[in-house]
């Protein structure tokens, strides 16, 4: 497993480790586990590998087959819900580390598809180095100014991944996060142009969310959906005979970020979503809201540009 996935899935793996334990201290090969519970083999080899993220049943299961008590079977549940939600504090996160953004392209590096909602700013993965750098340099605990061009430079790099034709990228942002003044007229106005060119990918999609816009949903804060293939067998994301389709949601509090692979959970946040993109408007409407916000800006008072 790369660095950003020990970060970010420390939970997920002490339940491989846990699961792989049994199996191996009561003698099963993979194939005989696979049989006793009711999945293929490949499923138990990621399942190990802390690749993929079994069901409260099959941990019940393998549990079972591995002639775990009763006790040590709810045990293994407590493991499992633990990894399907986890809190990594910055703090912790951020502990000898300069910024996390190496992480969080490891992570999205797995998903052949993202949703990014960003109710407050304009999300990182569109941001100019200028608007970047103004975002960093307001992060509690504060950069050292000279980690700065560090950090800004590893959340360019991620952006390489917008050019990768075999991903799909999807943006809900609301009015409120485009008008945000993180900086001078000047920085906003090259943020909105960046955003407009960027809407010209053919595997990049961007949706405004207008002030005008009849509210279907509340999401409080800015969250990520990836949707990953598990047992892929090639570059472009296509499943093996056993691959299955899986989802993470990741969220951003002032404290902490949150992994979330529970299903119920991430089935909660795409709906959130599918709420959110009826809210938007897109292609010429979307390049219309981009227009009249960069109007109002250039219609400001000079005084009023920091």
């Amino acid at each position: 497993m790369v660095e950003g996935e020990e970060v970010l899935l420390s939970s997920r793996r002490r339940l491989a480790g846990e699961l792989r334990r049994l199996r191996e201290q009561t003698g099963l090969s993979g194939r005989q586990l696979a049989e006793r519970i009711g999945i293929s083999q490949s499923k138990i080899s990621r399942i190990e590998s802390s690749i993929t993220l079994p069901t409260a049943v099959e941990v019940a299961s393998w549990g079972a087959a591995a002639g775990c008590s009763d006790s040590a079977i709810t045990m293994l549940g407590v493991l499992a819900d633990a990894a399907y939600t986890e809190v990594h504090p910055w703090t912790t996160a951020m502990r000898d580390r300069t910024h996390l953004q190496d992480d969080i392209q490891d992570i999205e590096g797995r998903a052949w598809k993202r949703m990014i909602y960003e109710p407050s700013l304009v999300p990182g993965l569109l941001q100019t180095a200028e608007y970047a750098r103004r975002v960093f340099a307001m992060f509690d605990p504060p950069y050292l100014e000279l980690d700065l061009p560090v950090v800004v430079t590893a959340r360019l790099d991620r952006q390489v991944a917008l050019f990768d034709q075999d991903k799909r990228f999807e943006f809900l942002i609301t009015e409120a996060a485009l008008r945000w003044r993180v900086g001078p007229v000047r920085t906003l106005l090259a943020q909105l142009d960046r955003i407009a060119s960027l809407s010209t990918l053919e595997n990049v999609s961007i949706g405004l969310i207008p002030h005008s816009a009849p509210a279907l949903t509340h999401a409080p804060h800015g969250f990520v959906v990836l949707n990953f293939i598990d047992g892929a067998d090639d570059a472009h994301g296509e499943p093996d005979s056993d691959g299955e389709v899986g989802t993470l949601a990741l969220v951003e509090t002032v404290h902490a970020n949150l992994t979330v692979s529970d299903p119920l959970q991430t089935a909660l946040y795409q709906r959130q979503w599918s709420r959110l993109e009826r809210m938007a408007v897109y292609g010429h409407n979307a390049r219309g809201l981009l227009a009249a916000i960069s109007a109002d800006l250039r219609a400001l008072p000079s005084k009023e540009d920091p």
